[in-house]
């Protein structure tokens, strides 16, 4: 994938499920949806273990299917082999999805496949934040801002 591939994705996505995210605000998942939501975009945590309860602000659903309305993408923090279930329940809910991302360390080709074959674009094994921060020129000279504040500043 092409750094204009992945700018233009980053720049016409607005709504993002983000399927596995965790309560924890030192966990990946947690940052990332902290750092998207804070650059604009809107987040539907998705989390069976949280369901119900209010996450940055916004409502976890419990899974896929029960998140209300659109989403234009789905950023995915599982393990690479539930990948293809999690492909085939997003294309379900969202015939019309335009992307599915898979976080760093988490790949699937036959699963990338199926849903490239319905015109979804597939990124696997990258980060939003990190080519978020990349492509928008938000790099630090000390590595990647995580975008978390310390309050001992």
């Amino acid at each position: 994938m092409t750094d204009a591939e992945l700018k233009s994705i980053l720049t016409r996505v607005k709504r993002i499920a983000i399927l596995g995210v965790s309560a924890n605000p030192v966990r990946p998942s947690y940052f990332v949806a902290r750092y998207l939501k804070l650059k604009g975009f809107t987040i539907v945590p998705v989390n069976p273990g949280l369901a119900g309860q209010d996450l940055l602000g916004e409502r976890v659903y419990g899974s896929l299917p029960e998140v209300p309305g659109d989403v234009d993408m789905v950023d995915v923090f599982r393990r690479s082999d539930a990948v293809p279930g999690i492909v085939d329940e997003a294309l379900a809910r969202w015939p019309q999805l335009d992307v599915i991302w898979l976080q760093l360390g988490v790949h699937h080709d036959a699963a990338a496949a199926v849903a490239t074959a319905r015109g979804v674009t597939v990124v696997q094994d990258r980060c939003p934040k990190i080519e978020y921060q990349r492509l928008f020129g938000e790099l630090r000279m000390g590595g990647f801002n995580t975008g978390v504040i310390s309050s001992k500043l």
